[in-house]
């Protein structure tokens, strides 16, 4: 058989093929597949085409046909060549994390791999005990790429700015602000106004340097502005430089909170939109049972997060 007419050799001409072999009987053939006697014999007729023979013969009897010597020499290695077929269809993947040695990467900011990670790494743990979690720090151009790549498993970040249509996402949870300041500030533990907040010196987690950020994009529409004097890239060293210093932060309440014996946190004196963060992946490890197991407990302890 030619190159082209193997290319031509589909797998219902090989299951019409098998069955006629199996029962000899075009009608009963025709049962076994579900389809029509006609649609039946015009896959004969292409078979026939294709192998260069008959194939099959009417019976004597009038009630079967009879294969031709070249079909009886086809068929083990048909019946061969379907089982095969059935057994990779039948092959259901499967996921087991006690035994499973995978490796998820998940691309995280700060912000979301600090809720996240100190609750999903032990449970991860008691569950896979095997299975290894890498936190990685995402690269906006290239989270896409490297989740369509599966490089990465699931992307965590805020809702806005993402958007494609072969990503899959779900959000996890809300996150409002709030501002911290050392115990012993000398402005004391008042409640801060918008005045004196705009006075005070402060420190902006950015990840490109800059000195602006949503705080300030609010206060712009107040008209006012605050006084950012440094600016850093890591959310775990903002609160370092707000405890040793006079300056302040607003960031999420999560990262600020845990840290009250040596901060002081109290609502700011402008209302912040809560921002919304996802777990986001590419619609290729949709169906993946590890990766389902995976999101799953992500969302579990996104839950017990609310």
């Amino acid at each position: 058989m030619t190159s082209k007419k193997i290319d031509d050799l589909d797998i219902d001409l090989l299951l019409a093929l098998n069955a006629l072999l199996d029962s000899q009987n075009v009608t009963q053939a025709a049962r076994k597949l579900g389809i029509t006697q006609p649609a039946l014999s015009a896959r004969l007729g292409r078979l026939r085409a294709l192998f260069d023979d008959r194939l099959f013969v009417a019976g004597s009897s009038g009630r079967g046909v009879v294969p031709t010597s070249r079909a009886l020499e086809l068929k083990p290695l048909v019946a061969d060549v379907v089982e095969r077929l059935r057994a990779l269809m039948s092959v259901a993947p499967a996921f087991e994390p006690a035994q499973s040695k995978r490796t998820f990467v998940i691309a995280a900011r700060e912000n979301p791999a600090t809720v996240l990670a100190p609750a999903l790494v032990p449970l991860v743990r008691s569950l896979a005990p095997r299975v290894r979690l890498a936190f990685i720090q995402p690269r906006p151009d290239r989270i896409m790429s490297d989740l369509e790549s599966g490089k990465v498993d699931v992307f965590l970040g805020a809702t806005h700015g993402v958007g494609s249509d072969s990503l899959v996402g779900r959000t996890l949870f809300e996150v409002d602000f709030v501002t911290a300041q050392r115990r012993d500030h000398p402005r004391g533990t008042g409640p801060l106004s918008l005045k004196e907040f705009c006075r005070l010196e402060h420190v902006l987690v950015s990840i490109d340097g800059g000195f602006s950020g949503l705080v300030d994009e609010a206060l712009a529409l107040k008209g006012c502005t605050r006084n950012v004097v440094v600016s850093v890239q890591s959310y775990a060293l903002a609160p370092i430089i707000v405890a040793n210093s006079d300056i302040v932060c607003t960031l999420p309440r999560s990262l600020l909170e845990p840290l009250s014996d040596v901060l002081h946190v109290a609502p700011p004196p402008i209302e912040l939109e809560r921002v919304e963060l996802a777990a986001y992946w590419h619609e290729r490890s949709q169906l993946d049972p590890g990766h389902k197991w995976l999101r799953e407990q992500i969302f579990a302890i996104a839950h017990a997060h609310e």
